[in-house]
């Protein structure tokens, strides 16, 4: 079993879209895909507006996509060719409370992909991709605090602009950086490079 994680230093920046696209890319690994969202009290971290993504009762809520229509995110992965996914909903810093549930998941999975940085806590995956775009200035902690386990960095094409004024790239120095062009989120140099390490994976595995 393979488990890739993608993950990204802010909102909008095309972890969804990465994810898909490797879907789409890999059919053969028939992906089970996991989508997970930390949220602050009544805010949805998906876009920062008021919402009920929150469980009322408890701090975590895990439910499966069924719509292959691709409306939503977890959608999207399904319309790219994932046999399942998922969607994870937890507190800001509660995803320990859901990662047993995760973990069972994981457990019934051919090979599962998970957008997420916080994930890294509980799980080592065979693969991390970081998303980053320099045009946009935010970048989680979660991100920074993750970025040098990356093994592979898909930069969006900067125009000479660059929004990070305090963030260090030193972490990724010598990776591979794989630079991408909306609305192309992953090129066939990103798809071979997940495959081509994922048959090291198995190689080693077996």
């Amino acid at each position: 079993m393979a488990i890739v994680v993608v993950g990204g230093h802010s909102r909008s920046v095309g972890k969804t879209s990465v994810v898909a696209g490797l879907i789409a890319a890999l059919p053969k690994y028939n992906w089970t895909a996991f989508k997970i969202t930390q949220y602050g009290h009544g805010i949805c971290s998906q876009n920062g507006e008021s919402c009920h993504c929150a469980s009322d009762d408890h701090s975590w809520a895990i439910s499966e996509e069924k719509d292959r229509a691709g409306a939503s995110d977890t959608s999207r992965f399904l319309a790219a060719g994932a046999a399942q996914a998922w969607w994870v909903r937890t507190e800001q810093g509660r995803l320990a409370e859901a990662v047993p549930t995760i973990r069972r998941k994981l457990a019934a999975a051919k090979n599962a992909i998970l957008e997420s940085n916080s994930i890294l806590k509980f799980v080592k995956p065979d693969l991390y991709l970081t998303v980053l775009d320099p045009a946009t200035a935010d970048f989680k902690r979660s991100a920074q605090e993750f970025l040098d386990r990356a093994d592979a960095v898909i930069l969006h094409k900067a125009n000479g602009e660059n929004a990070w004024t305090s963030i260090s790239l030193k972490p990724v120095a010598g990776r591979p950086v794989f630079y991408i062009k909306p609305p192309e989120y992953v090129t066939p140099d990103v798809a071979n490079f997940v495959r081509d390490n994922l048959k090291i994976h198995n190689h080693r595995g077996h």
